[in-house]
């Protein structure tokens, strides 16, 4: 994710554990999402979204993998787009987000924005330049599914508010959870089903019955009912576990807290195709098998790829190898793609192989003061911007000083560890503490994730990992000034009085511009940087941008791209079959026609 093409070296990857044999075997890897099992839930939507949201999905970057969410301050401006409502749910963009300041911007513009809802389990910058702040559940506070890839199978397992499972087992009748948990944190699903029946009291405008109750009509659906109904009808094997034992599989979930679906999932490209699945079979020349039978039933949540059926409206199931139907790989082709007429299509037939993307901060990219600055490492005891709040973690690491190896602190004029030294990006500067050592290659410097939280003069919070900051702004150019630290404070907490430490590190996103690769759309997060001393006037933790250079380096990096109005094959907006989430109809696919003018 730090380079530009970087998506290139995954494929590359793909392609060597394909030729080794290595995908889905033991010791080898498997595909996304394999190993994961998502349940379906009791009502979906009939109809999906008629219309494209271009902000999220921009004409210029087709082939996203994901929405494009972190250059919303450039796509609102561009498009000159406004919303109405915006959720900031367990996002925090002004700290995570390259370019904060921007964000900023663009949150504090009423003919951007016109009312912020911040949903958050920990207070955050973002929060900040909210208009309302919704304290919402951690784990050990709120109803929730998970899954994920550990091993050759699939489970789910269910969390739980611990203090509302301890009061019901003590006798107690708890119908909210801000009956139990601490100040007003309010659980998101009963949050999204009482504003669903707030919004649409009379079901008139269609969104109501979405969070009305299976068992008693009309009514409002409860939390319990929600994950009854999940665990009785899509997870298979569950009812049939709880009943050995005498128990619903509500009350299965609520004791064990895990299931496992399956012990195996193994190579599901070679699984042979039901007999059931095959009707009136067509083969074509590519060896696709198109069927006319519906698809099965599925407990699984609807998702994955989309595949055209053929001219006959048959449906792909699956592709013939050595005369044998298997299911076969979710692409158009059926099967592992190492020339991706997806990419030839759309205008990028030099990559349609596994190739060499050279990095924007090859060193034949830079200028002869610059260097590569890496920005994704992480150390293995904080989690993003989620544990600031945690002051045993805080304890262990709480400061981000810049790696950097003993020559080239000689080469810039550093002349031991802990000297201030100034990181100068394409849009400002941040200054920090140095700290040199033979852990980094030479000609590479870093800088850790996590640490640099902060929060405005004036506000209380969260004071164990956070630094009160001043703000200013004059113009596009933005400044950020540390005026306390880190240090002990009485609280509820007879810890908080022990706090030793004042150094809570440098906030260096707000300094990155934003790097949007032209294929995939992901942020390249590492940056091409000057390092010297620091200059008269410099303080730790300051941190100084100018927006103005923000926008011009995201139109540099917008000319890389191919645009979907330019290199659509057949005039729609982004490959049918490639993943969505939230995937309209397909009608929305279809590009604007283009205005006659002079009729």
């Amino acid at each position: 994710s730090g380079n530009l093409g970087g998506w290139q070296v995954a494929r590359t990857m793909t392609f060597l554990g394909a030729l080794m044999g290595s995908l889905a075997t033991e010791g080898g890897t498997f595909p996304n999402s394999w190993n994961k099992f998502t349940p379906k839930p009791p009502r979906l939507p009939h109809q999906h979204p008629t219309r494209w949201n271009d902000v999220l999905w921009p004409n210029e970057y087709p082939l996203a993998l994901m929405e494009m969410s972190f250059l919303m301050p450039y796509l609102m401006e561009d498009q000159d787009s406004f919303v109405d409502v915006y959720f900031t749910r367990v996002y925090n963009p002004v700290w995570t987000n390259p370019d904060g300041f921007s964000w900023i911007e663009m949150l504090r513009n009423e003919s951007r924005i016109g009312q912020h809802i911040a949903m958050t389990p920990t207070w955050n910058e973002t929060a900040y330049f909210a208009d309302y702040v919704l304290p919402m559940g951690h784990s050990s506070e709120r109803h929730d599914l998970t899954s994920y890839e550990q091993y050759d199978g699939q489970w789910i397992g269910f969390r739980q508010p611990v203090l509302r499972a301890a009061r019901e087992r003590l006798g107690e009748q708890i119908n909210d959870t801000r009956d139990v948990n601490p100040g007003e944190v309010w659980e998101e699903n009963e949050f999204w089903i009482e504003l669903t029946w707030r919004v649409d009291p009379d079901g008139s405008l269609g969104i109501r019955k979405f969070f009305e109750s299976v068992k008693d009509p009309g009514q409002k659906m409860t939390v319990d009912e929600y994950y009854s109904w999940i665990f009785e009808n899509s997870v298979p094997g569950l009812p049939d576990a709880a009943k050995a034992e005498g128990i619903t599989p509500f009350e299965y979930m609520r004791r064990y807290g895990a299931f496992e679906v399956s012990s195996k999932v193994g190579k599901v490209f070679e699984q042979p195709v039901a007999d059931a699945e095959l009707e009136d079979v067509r083969v074509d020349e590519a060896g696709r098998v198109f069927t006319r039978a519906p698809i099965p039933p599925s407990p699984k949540a609807p998702g994955g790829t989309k595949i055209d059926p053929d001219k006959e409206g048959r449906r792909r199931v699956g592709v013939r190898v050595d005369g044998e139907i298997v299911k076969g790989w979710p692409t158009p082709s059926g099967k592992l793609e190492f020339w991706s007429r997806t990419l030839h299509e759309w205008g990028w037939p030099e990559l349609a192989t596994p190739t060499y993307v050279k990095s924007h901060v090859h060193q034949q990219n830079l200028d002869s003061d610059q260097m590569p600055l890496i920005t994704t490492f992480r150390v293995p005891v904080q989690i993003h911007t989620r544990s600031a709040n945690a002051k045993w973690l805080d304890e262990i690491a709480h400061t981000n000083p810049l790696w950097i190896h003993p020559q080239d602190a000689l080469r810039v004029g550093i002349e031991k560890t802990g000297d201030l030294v100034r990181v100068e990006t394409e849009i400002g500067y941040f200054v920090l503490k140095a700290w040199i050592t033979e852990g980094i290659r030479p000609g590479v410097a870093a800088c850790s994730h996590h640490m640099g939280r902060w929060k405005p003069e004036g506000h209380e919070g969260q004071r164990i990992g956070m630094m009160t900051v001043a703000i200013d702004q004059e113009g596009s150019e933005w400044g950020l000034k540390r005026k306390k630290g880190g240090g002990p404070f009485e609280s509820s907490d007879p810890d908080t009085l022990r706090v030793w430490w004042t150094d809570v590190g440098v906030h260096q996103n707000l300094t990155h511009p934003v790097h949007p690769d032209p294929i995939s759309g992901m942020h390249c997060w590492h940056q091409a940087v000057r390092i010297k001393p620091a200059q008269p006037g410099d303080s730790f933790g300051d941190v100084s941008v100018d927006t103005s250079k923000s926008r011009a380096v995201y139109d540099k990096w917008l000319e890389m791209t191919r645009s979907a109005s330019e290199h659509s094959p057949n005039g729609t907006r982004r490959p049918w079959w490639m993943l969505r989430p939230v995937r309209p109809e397909r009608s929305a696919y279809d590009l604007p026609k283009p205005e006659l003018s002079g009729v």
